[in-house]
């Protein structure tokens, strides 16, 4: 025969005191669901059709960005060749997505080299698009532009890409050319491995930023895309972008983080300062 066995009965809590625990319950619920947590949770996750993120780099192309993390090490022993620039320009350097101007300064410092200015966008770590913001990296070139006397180039990585391109549609006469940088300013905004992070930390779709902007349209000045097929986060086609919506795409071999700091990146930056003209 079987042993039984007999469990303590839990005591219950009193009638009142359970209500009262479930109406608690009910209202944290609906203050969480009016929050601006809650909504940016929404966002990241946000049903996708598949053919929107067509294009975006696989899963091995994503891990390969970890070689980032070796850059400390291989960085003292690399050496850069460069030589004096004869046509020497005023360049500010925009950021990528949540990153700090401090990520490019390696390259900066290597344009300084040549004997180019570099200028920071002078906004910190960039959080996104907003009017202020927008509104404070016109303002910074005309600034430049003012202060320097001739026009400024303008080079972005990533989202610093597509601030470039807008603000060159704005203040035209004060940008010499815009280099972007893995931006992805061609096909659809999903089409990379970001977006969900990207409309997390931002919290607004990136259908719906919250400035105008008609990212694919080329600004009136010339514009020259970087790219990489190496590339773990932007899809490359929407780096590449089509004819018309560049003046010229220029192909390297690098990781999207690479941007910052790849020799073949920092010799084709160069080049394009080179080729400024007026």
């Amino acid at each position: 025969m079987a042993q039984q066995r007999f469990l303590p009965e839990l005591p219950r809590l009193p009638a009142p005191l359970m209500a009262a625990a479930s109406a608690a319950g009910a209202q944290a619920q609906q203050a969480y669901s009016a929050s601006l947590f809650a909504r940016r949770v929404a966002l990241a996750r946000e049903a996708c059709p598949e053919e929107h993120e067509l294009g975006k780099p696989r899963l091995m192309r994503l891990l390969g960005e970890a070689g980032v993390l070796a850059e400390p090490i291989r960085r003292p022993r690399r050496k850069l060749a460069i030589a004096p620039t004869s046509n020497p320009q005023v360049a500010m350097i925009l950021p990528g997505f949540a990153t700090h101007p401090m990520r490019m300064r390696y390259l900066a410092r290597a344009l300084e080299a040549a004997g180019h200015t570099t200028k920071r966008w002078g906004l910190g770590r960039n959080w996104g698009p907003d009017p202020e913001r927008f509104d404070a990296i016109e303002e910074r070139l005309l600034q430049l532009h003012a202060r320097h006397g001739r026009k400024v180039v303008l080079i972005g990585w990533s989202l610093g890409g597509l601030y470039a391109r807008e603000i060159a549609k704005r203040q035209p006469g004060s940008v010499a050319k815009v280099i972007s940088m893995g931006s992805p300013f061609s096909g659809s905004p999903r089409a990379n491995n970001v977006w969900r992070a990207y409309q997390f930390i931002t919290g607004h779709s990136v259908d719906a930023p919250p400035i105008a902007a008609e990212l694919a349209v080329k600004p009136p000045v010339e514009t020259v895309a970087l790219w990489s097929a190496n590339d773990g986060v932007i899809g490359p086609r929407c780096a590449a972008g089509r004819p018309g919506e560049r003046d010229r795409a220029v192909a390297v071999r690098c990781t999207h983080m690479g941007f910052t700091y790849d020799p073949q990146v920092i010799a084709t930056l160069l080049a394009e300062l080179e080729s400024v003209r007026g």
